[in-house]
């Protein structure tokens, strides 16, 4: 992962501490500590058991060089990295099943703005569930539709799809136990 200027110890398990901090403090924001974050992600979570699709050329050589990438289409993918909004459907992401619904996708979105709270020149989605004391509201590069069809995907409980969104070095989760409301 140093070919992504990411170093393979520390880089990683500041990344995995972030992750777990903002899976369990949904729609909080984490510093993941190196840039982009969600290229960290995917050197932490990746290895060769996970069915990946993204649309970062340098992120897929970087994997591939190391035997870490199992490339996948969005509907089958376990784990898929995008930036921005996609040219796919998140609505049609696996969601797992009752029996193992942590079969469902993971979705890293790269996203230009990201900042706890309100910001009115990003889209604001207000998050209520496990780990949110009342609601939360998070400010997201992404458009509203994006997050609607998000929204619907995660409808399923327990099945649906994870959402990571990722920004330059912040991460913050939205898990599939949550609800989201585009505000």
């Amino acid at each position: 992962m140093r070919a992504l200027g990411i170093d393979p110890v520390h880089d990683t398990r500041a990344t995995f501490r972030a992750l777990c901090d903002a899976t369990s403090r949904p729609g909080t924001v984490a510093d993941v500590g190196t840039t982009p974050a969600g290229h960290a992600i995917l050197a932490t979570v990746v290895d060769h058991e996970v069915r990946t699709w993204t649309d970062d050329d340098a992120l897929r050589s970087a994997l591939e060089s190391r035997g870490r990438f199992d490339p996948a289409e969005p509907a089958e993918a376990d784990l898929l990295h995008t930036h921005g909004q996609p040219d796919w459907d998140v609505r049609e992401c696996s969601r797992g099943s009752l029996v193992e619904p942590s079969d469902g996708a993971t979705v890293v979105y790269r996203v230009d703005g990201l900042e706890a709270g309100s910001d009115s020149a990003l889209t604001i989605v207000e998050l209520t569930g496990p780990g949110v004391d009342g609601t939360r509201r998070l400010s997201v590069g992404l458009p509203a539709g994006e997050l609607e069809r998000l929204r619907e995907a995660q409808s399923t409980y327990p099945r649906g799809v994870d959402a990571y969104l990722a920004s330059e070095r912040r991460v913050a989760a939205i898990p599939r136990s949550n609800e989201l409301e585009v505000v």
